[in-house]
């Protein structure tokens, strides 16, 4: 039994609107997953239909083996599935320990333990905890976002582009954060620009095209591929 298996997914962000064209995705407890392919090739929205953001034309999504399409994206959220959206995704005015409790408004009884060993886990969150999100630089909030999403201590972590717009050593730094969290027992799926490097830490891989998945497998092996190689890591 997969911890989340989709199948022959197929949506998008209209009526007339189909982004993804029956794409399949399958996660195992503690595997990090990366998704790679193209621009346009619906990787952010089967995220989003994971997450529950996007309701499906046709398909279904199982966690821990039980149906989730009909669950509301709150209750996804309670049953272990957190995503960090490319964009958007702190409270700028907001100090980074109110960013944490905020992302443990589900289960708020446990916020200040979760809090405090995330300020361990995460030296620079607990260095900057009094100062306002916005003040943080770009990887620095991309880590505060990943932290608020682990307050609830999900099974499965839905990364969005992680390190889009971020210096080559901040993504190193960002990379470094998310191998720490999957090494730790989360399982990841995440969304990325940089494939190779994505791939490099990835247990799998899987190539979206066209709203298909066009391939998957191991991430070393797929890293490795010719033809992987000339079509999606730039040779």
């Amino acid at each position: 039994m997969s911890l989340l298996h989709s199948d022959a997914v197929v949506c998008g962000y209209g009526a007339a609107d189909e982004i993804l064209k029956g794409a399949e995705l399958r996660v195992e407890a503690r595997e990090l997953v990366a998704i790679i392919g193209p621009n346009g090739a619906g990787k952010s929205t089967l995220l989003k239909a994971v997450a529950g953001l996007l309701r499906l034309k046709s398909g279904r999504i199982l966690l821990d083996d039980r149906p989730i399409e009909a669950l509301s994206p709150r209750a996804r959220a309670r049953a272990g599935i957190a995503f960090v959206p490319q964009e958007a995704n702190v409270f700028p005015t907001m100090t980074v320990r109110e960013n944490l409790e905020m992302g443990g408004f589900l289960e708020s009884r446990a916020a200040h333990g979760r809090i405090e060993a995330l300020f361990v886990r995460f030296p620079i969150l607990a260095e900057k905890r009094r100062q306002a999100a916005r003040t943080l630089s770009g990887g620095q909030r991309q880590i505060l976002a990943m932290a608020m999403a682990l307050m609830v201590q999900p099974k499965l972590l839905l990364l969005d582009e992680p390190s889009a717009g971020l210096s080559p050593k901040a993504a190193e730094v960002l990379f470094d954060s998310i191998a720490a969290i999957h090494a730790e027992g989360t399982a990841i799926v995440m969304v990325e620009q940089n494939a190779r490097e994505a791939l490099m830490i990835a247990d799998q891989g899987v190539v979206l095209v066209d709203g298909r998945t066009a391939l998957s497998g191991p991430a070393r092996a797929m890293a490795e591929d010719p033809e992987v190689r000339r079509l999606f890591l730039g040779g």
